[in-house]
């Protein structure tokens, strides 16, 4: 797995008001061992710069998980643009369209699973899994969807072509 660049946050502005308190117990949270922290504040008040700054200090992989597809995608352009020299990855369900099969039965019906596939998703999926195995500079931004595995890494790293 090679370094690449250490992360480094891009911004005109520095942390204020209750951010570096914030920044500081959450470093400090992951450096004495915890390996989950969870930020709660209200819209627009800088928890992905927070976030951000979070990441750059403690310098690992990252996961975030948002809760749907809509705010991953926003959380991933924002780090984007706070990380232009670092790996910065979407993973969502590659699913456009999702219908599990049901079965109705006071009207005695069935439907069949569906399902439409994006080829685009799938694609940011595999790069985030193997920027994962391959690179120290990656964060992963997410939905629920990731929970879902993918198999084991070194089945995945058997599997890749190089």
């Amino acid at each position: 797995m090679s370094k690449h660049t250490p992360f480094k946050v891009v911004s005109d502005f520095k942390p204020t008001g209750d951010q570096p308190e914030a920044i500081r117990q959450i470093v400090d949270r992951f450096r004495t061992g915890h390996r989950h922290a969870c930020l709660l504040g209200a819209t627009g008040t800088g928890k992905t710069f927070t976030m951000a700054n979070v990441i750059a200090e403690l310098g690992k992989p990252t996961l975030i998980i948002s809760h749907n597809k809509t705010l991953a995608a926003q959380l991933y352009e924002e780090l984007r643009a706070f990380f232009p020299d670092n790996s910065v990855n979407y993973f969502v369900s590659y699913y456009d369209y999702y219908q599990p099969e049901a079965y109705i039965p006071a009207r005695d019906i069935y439907i069949e699973k569906d399902a439409s596939r994006n080829d685009d998703l799938d694609q940011l999926r595999l790069a985030a899994t193997s920027n994962l195995l391959t690179r120290r500079d990656t964060i992963v931004v997410a939905s629920v969807s990731c929970i879902f595995g993918l198999g084991s890494p070194s089945a995945y790293s058997q599997k890749v072509l190089t």
